[in-house]
């Protein structure tokens, strides 16, 4: 394999991780990346600190553009390397992880995405990748799990097809061929924060690419480190994102059902709000 650093450029969106930033873009240049954008998604001078010297690029929008405009805004920031690396700044990646995705994507022309294996903290693993739902499938998901988190739909919706393929992965931590960012136009920046990593995998999908996971390359991901500033607002970008990305997949006769998701995320986000859950 070439060098990776010739190869991968990463992307780190920050909004007051604090001390984690560090870690995480120490984990990324072990991994052989040297070409690192960090984005300033929190106060202006609010990355900085967290730095410590490290030598990478900042890009200051000085207001919160939320992920995926983050990351898009990152995204142009970076040399023009063919695969992109976005990142969470409260993740780790394992030693070789970087390697073992781009080795898939470079064996399997039709592979756009690939993802990790997110483990949390104490080494369980993080649901992270994913199938599209159905309209039951989201509605059942929606209304069960504020009250039964391990419900049966939930679990199939964070869940593999048979066929162990995936639909989509987390946008914590991923790897996507710069051609194919591009060509779908990146993070559509409607979505604020949520489901955007998902409507990135439809759009990959509907350009004619796949996505995988990545079991063999592993990253630890500290959940929630900048979410825990805006819990309330970050509830309401959950479920204005989920009703968003059924407008933006609904085709044919899906269409005529979306007032019904509008109805269910609406009950789902008062039994959030209700309970304090997202």
């Amino acid at each position: 394999m070439n060098d990776l650093g010739s190869l991968v450029s990463a992307v780190v969106v920050d909004y007051h991780a604090g001390s984690v930033l560090g870690g995480c873009l120490d984990s990324l240049v072990a991994n052989g990346v040297t070409d690192l954008v960090v984005v300033e998604n929190g106060e202006v001078g609010s990355t900085l600190p967290a730095l410590g010297g490290r030598a990478v690029t900042i890009v200051t929008p000085q207001m919160n553009l939320g992920y995926g405009r983050g990351v898009n805004r990152g995204a142009a920031a970076t040399k023009a390397t063919p695969f992109l690396l976005v990142s969470n700044p409260d993740v780790v990646v394992h030693d070789g992880a970087v390697a073992e995705m781009l080795r898939v994507l470079e064996s399997t022309p039709q592979a756009a995405v690939a993802g990790p294996r997110i483990l949390r903290p104490d080494g369980t693993v993080y649901p992270s990748h994913r199938v599209f739902p159905s309209v039951l499938l989201a509605g059942a998901h929606a209304l069960l799990a504020p009250l039964w988190p391990s419900n049966p739909a939930t679990r199939r919706y964070r869940s593999r097809h048979a066929d162990g393929s995936v639909d989509w992965v987390s946008g914590a931590c991923f790897l996507i061929r710069r051609d194919v960012f591009e060509q779908v136009g990146g993070f559509d920046e409607r979505y604020f924060m949520f489901a955007e990593d998902m409507a990135l995998c439809w759009d990959v999908g509907q350009a004619g690419y796949v996505v995988v996971a990545v079991d063999s390359a592993i990253v630890t991901h500290v959940e929630g480190v900048s979410r825990q500033r805006a819990t309330r607002s970050m509830v309401w970008a959950h479920h204005r994102s989920a009703l968003r990305f059924e407008v933006h997949s609904a085709k044919g006769w899906r269409v005529l059902l979306v007032p019904i998701a509008a109805v269910v995320l609406g009950l789902r986000l008062v039994f959030s709000l209700v309970l304090g859950r997202s």
